[in-house]
C-alpha cells in the first residue's frame, strides 16, 4: 500500500513522479484560439485568457498572443507551451481565423500558412484535407457549438488554422515523408502533452510496476497512450494502478517486468507502433525506429497475401495504409502483428513467469488485431 499523499499508481501517478511539467497540444492551442476568435466574432470582444474544456475534463486557460477583428473575420493566436517535453512546436504561434458561413454549413476546416495538407492515403484524413486530426477537429466543433449557444450564433463557420513558421518546423518532422505538405499537423487526443525525459519516464514505469505489485495486481497493462489505455480498461476492466503508461518505452516495461514478474502482462498500442515491436524494436519513438513495410509485407504473405498485395503493402505510405489494404483483402495483418509483437515480448522476458497478450488498435481505439495469451518460452 502507498502512504498517505502518495500517488496510487497509473498514468497520472507516473507523470507526477517524473517531476516534469506537462504542456498543451497543438490541438488544444488551436481550440483555445478558435474559441477566442469565434467569441470575438459574435460579441466584438476577445476573452483573454480564454478557457476551454479538454476531453478528460481539465479546464486550462490560455493567454492570447495575437488578436484581430475586421472585415467580418476574427483571428486569435496562442503560443504553444509544451511543458518540459522537447517538442519541436514548443513556442510556436498557433492562429485560428474564423469567418461566418451560411446556415447549415457546419465547421469547415482550412489549412492556412504553416499547417499541412494531406496528399497521400493511409492517414486518418482524406487526401486534400488540412492536417487537422479527428480528435482536435471534434474538440473545435464542440467549442464552436458552445460559443454559438452562449452568444446566439449558428455555429456555421470557416475555420482557418495556421502556425507561424510551421512549414520550416515541419521539415524536422515526419510530415514530408508521410505526404503532409506545407506545414505541421494539428494533433492531440487528450489536449495534454505528456513530457518524455527518457530517464525520468523509465523510472516512472518502474515505479508503476512496483505500485501494481504492492497492490496485489496480477494483471498489468503497458499502454502506448490514453487511447490504448481506454481500450484495455474496456476489454479487461483493469483498475488505474494496473495501467502502465509505457509511451514509446516498450523495452523498459519488459525488462523491468522480467526482473519483477506479474502473472499477466497485456501490451496495447496503435498498430503502427506495435508493428515496430513486432519487428524487434524496443524503443517505439518515431525518431528512433520506423515502421518496416517490408516486414509487414512478409507477415502479410504468411497470412495468405498474394504477391501483388504483398508488393502493395511494401510500398504503402503508412502502417495504417498497409493494414487497410490487408483488411480489404481478408488478410489478418493486425492479428499477425499482434502475435509477432507478443513473441518479441516473450523473447525479452527470457522465460520469466509472465503470460503475455497483445492488442493492436487504430487511432480511435478500435481493436484491429490481438494475439492469444501465451506463457513463458521454455516454461
Amino acid at each position: 500500500m502507498s502512504s498517505v499523499g502518495e500517488p496510487s499508481g497509473g498514468r497520472e501517478a507516473q507523470l507526477k513522479h517524473t517531476g516534469l511539467r506537462p504542456g498543451w497540444t497543438t490541438g488544444a492551442c488551436a481550440t483555445a484560439a478558435t474559441t477566442a476568435a469565434y467569441t470575438a466574432l459574435l460579441t466584438g470582444d476577445f476573452p483573454d485568457p480564454v478557457t476551454i474544456t479538454l476531453p478528460k475534463g481539465q479546464t486550462p486557460a490560455f493567454a492570447l498572443a495575437a488578436e484581430a477583428l475586421s472585415g467580418g473575420t476574427a483571428m486569435a493566436g496562442i503560443v504553444k507551451d509544451a511543458g518540459d517535453d522537447p517538442d519541436v512546436t514548443h513556442g510556436a504561434l498557433v492562429r485560428a481565423t474564423v469567418r461566418p458561413l451560411p446556415t447549415g454549413s457546419g465547421v469547415v476546416f482550412r489549412a492556412g500558412p504553416g499547417v499541412g495538407t494531406v496528399t497521400r492515403p493511409g492517414l486518418p484524413l482524406d487526401v486534400g484535407e488540412p492536417a487537422v486530426n479527428p480528435v482536435p477537429r471534434q474538440l473545435m466543433r464542440e467549442h464552436v457549438a458552445a460559443v454559438a449557444a452562449r452568444h446566439g450564433g449558428t455555429g456555421d463557420v470557416e475555420l482557418t488554422l495556421s502556425i507561424d513558421n510551421g512549414e520550416e518546423i515541419a521539415r524536422s518532422t515526419w510530415n514530408p515523408r508521410l505526404g503532409i505538405l506545407g506545414g505541421l499537423s494539428v494533433l492531440g487526443t487528450t489536449g495534454v502533452v505528456v513530457p518524455y525525459s527518457c530517464s525520468a519516464w523509465i523510472d516512472s514505469i518502474r515505479r508503476g510496476v512496483d505500485v501494481a505489485r504492492a497492490a496485489g495486481r496480477t494483471h498489468v497493462a503497458g499502454c502506448t497512450g490514453s487511447t490504448s489505455e481506454k481500450t484495455v480498461v474496456a476489454e479487461y476492466g483493469l483498475p488505474e494502478d494496473a495501467l502502465l503508461d509505457m509511451g514509446d518505452f516498450a523495452g523498459a516495461v519488459l525488462k523491468y517486468v522480467r526482473r519483477h514478474p506479474v502473472d499477466r502482462l497485456t501490451v496495447c498500442g496503435g498498430f503502427a507502433k506495435l508493428s515496430k515491436l513486432a519487428a524487434g524494436h524496443l524503443d517505439l519513438h518515431s525518431a528512433r525506429s520506423q515502421v518496416d513495410k517490408g516486414f509487414l509485407a512478409d507477415l502479410a504473405r504468411q497470412g495468405g497475401a498474394t504477391p501483388e498485395l504483398a508488393e502493395a503493402v511494401a510500398a504503402a505510405n503508412t502502417g495504417l495504409a498497409a493494414l487497410q489494404l490487408c483488411t480489404a483483402a481478408g488478410v489478418p495483418l493486425g492479428d499477425l502483428v499482434a502475435v509477432a509483437a507478443r513473441d518479441q515480448a516473450l523473447a525479452v522476458l527470457r522465460g520469466a513467469p509472465v503470460t503475455v497478450d497483445v492488442l493492436c488498435t487504430d487511432r480511435t481505439g478500435t481493436l484491429v488485431g490481438r494475439s492469444p495469451l501465451a506463457g513463458p518460452r521454455g516454461g
